[in-house]
């Protein structure tokens, strides 16, 4: 049965479950799966939980929650941020860190309880260095198969600007790639974009490819964004200008979200500049965080950055093609021995 199926069966039992579970244990204690396998009480849950019983506003928590992953399924996996925002944006719930500690631990409960799929929600930090092993040669002829049963062309080879996108929050990358895969742009986070390596790699990059480009960039409309995003536009053209092949090379950062005016446009929710940030003493008006959209209008925005940009007749003559080299691929390949 698939995530989607299980969510679904879930939906439909979880108020009936959820609500006996708390007059079965009005105090709302929760096990852990150490206290269940030891007998010992711990204040940190470990592995599953198997006898969870929230109290009963934790459960009308879930069920909102629940509900903004229905509506987003397309978008899976989604940052606590984003769920925490649709929730303060559309049940009126306190814009607070109070209460997005609370939503962050109840759904981490929530899917150690299998309540949520853990592919519903993005939250890891992890980074893997590693190279790729196959088991046996025929191990490796299906990964040759695999990869041209799903070959791909450069959409963007033909195209007469080499885009990329950027975005400040490192769990969106997945979403925001769903939008731009399909172009062949590639997505970066950029919580690490002040990194002078990293600026002088996306200037390298540029210069290796030869031709103008686009950089589309998302992050938070407050002081320490904007001019991250000014710095970065600045220093990046400079490497571009001083290292290109030929004069036609040259870069243009381009802010998809988020501004000023998308604030007012979308009636985002927003909050004084923070007092540590040095940056603040300049700033006019309050700030918000690029979450503070909904997962379709981050893509909606981003889908209209990108084809504005493009040549939409070749682009469909690349698609076109793909198909034929594909099948050529396919075709020219060994047949599986087992």
């Amino acid at each position: 049965m698939s995530d989607q199926e299980d969510f679904g069966r879930a939906a439909g039992k979880i108020f009936a479950d959820l609500l006996n579970s708390f007059f079965e244990n009005p105090t709302g204690r929760k096990t852990s799966a150490e206290e269940i396998a030891t007998g010992r009480k711990t204040g940190r849950t470990r592995g599953y939980i198997t006898d969870y019983k929230p109290q009963k506003k934790t459960v009308a928590l879930l069920v909102d929650a629940k509900a903004v992953l229905d509506e987003y399924r397309q978008y899976w996996p989604l940052t606590i941020r984003q769920i925490f925002y649709r929730l303060v944006g559309t049940k009126d719930y306190p814009k607070t860190e109070t209460f997005y500690k609370n939503l962050c631990h109840h759904l981490g409960n929530a899917r150690r309880a299998k309540w949520i799929p853990f592919a519903a929600i993005r939250d890891d930090g992890v980074s893997v260095v590693g190279d790729e092993f196959f088991d046996d040669h025929e191990h490796f002829l299906r990964h040759v198969r695999e990869l041209g049963e799903g070959y791909k062309r450069n959409k963007l080879a033909g195209q007469p600007y080499h885009i990329e996108v950027w975005c400040e929050a490192a769990g969106m990358t997945f979403q925001l790639s769903e939008i731009a895969s399909p172009y062949s742009i590639d997505v970066y986070s950029c919580s690490g974009f002040d990194s002078l390596t990293a600026k002088k790699n996306l200037a390298d990059r540029i210069c290796r490819i030869g031709k103008r480009a686009i950089i589309l960039h998302l992050g938070d409309y407050d002081p320490s964004g904007e001019s991250m995003f000014e710095a970065v536009s600045e220093d990046v053209a400079a490497f571009v200008r001083s290292d290109r092949p030929w004069a036609t090379v040259d870069v243009q950062f381009k802010r998809v979200a988020l501004t000023k005016a998308q604030v007012a446009e979308y009636g985002l929710p927003t909050a004084p500049p923070k007092a540590s940030d040095s940056r603040s003493a300049k700033w006019q008006g309050e700030t918000c965080q690029l979450e503070a959209l909904s997962p379709k209008q981050i893509g909606d925005l981003l889908q209209a950055a990108i084809l504005e940009h493009l040549d939409l007749d070749r682009l469909a003559g690349d698609r076109a093609q793909e198909e034929v080299e594909r099948r050529l691929i396919v075709r020219a390949l060994p047949a599986p021995t087992r």
